[in-house]
C-alpha cells in the first residue's frame, strides 16, 4: 500500500506564507513526478506545479515567482512553498505522485486528500 498526505495548509493573511508537504509512504522504490493541484470555491481543479525526479520544476502562471517547489527524495517528501499568497489561491490543494513500487515496476498514480488553504484579505 502506498499512500499520500498532504500538511501545512491553514488560514494566513493576503500577502503571507505557507509551506506545503506531500509526503509518501508504504512500499516505495522510486517516486517520479509530482504535481500539486488546487480547486477553489467553485472552480475546476487547476494544475498549480510539478516537480520530476531531478528536481526540474514548472509552475502555472498565475504562481510563477510566488510558488517554488522542493523535494527530499531520503524523505518521500514534496514541499510547496508559497509566498506573498493572494485570496484566489485559497482552495484545496493536492498533490499527485507517480510512484514505482519495486524495481522494474510500472509506475502508478497516487493522490492525496488534499490540505485546504485560505487567503484572507
Amino acid at each position: 500500500q502506498v499512500q499520500l498526505v498532504e500538511s501545512g495548509g491553514g488560514l494566513v493573511q493576503e500577502g503571507g506564507s505557507l509551506r506545503l508537504s506531500c509526503t509518501a509512504s508504504g512500499s516505495i522504490f522510486s517516486i517520479n513526478a509530482v504535481e500539486w493541484y488546487r480547486q477553489g470555491p467553485g472552480n475546476q481543479r487547476e494544475w498549480v506545479a510539478s516537480i520530476v525526479s531531478g528536481g526540474a520544476t514548472n509552475y502555472a502562471d498565475s504562481v510563477k515567482g510566488r510558488f517554488a517547489c522542493s523535494r527530499d527524495n531520503a524523505k518521500n517528501t514534496v514541499y510547496l512553498q508559497m509566498n506573498s499568497l493572494k485570496p484566489e489561491d485559497t482552495g484545496l490543494y493536492s498533490c499527485q505522485a507517480d510512484i514505482r513500487r519495486s524495481v522494474g515496476g510500472r509506475k502508478q498514480t497516487y493522490w492525496g486528500q488534499g490540505t485546504q488553504v485560505t487567503v484572507s484579505s
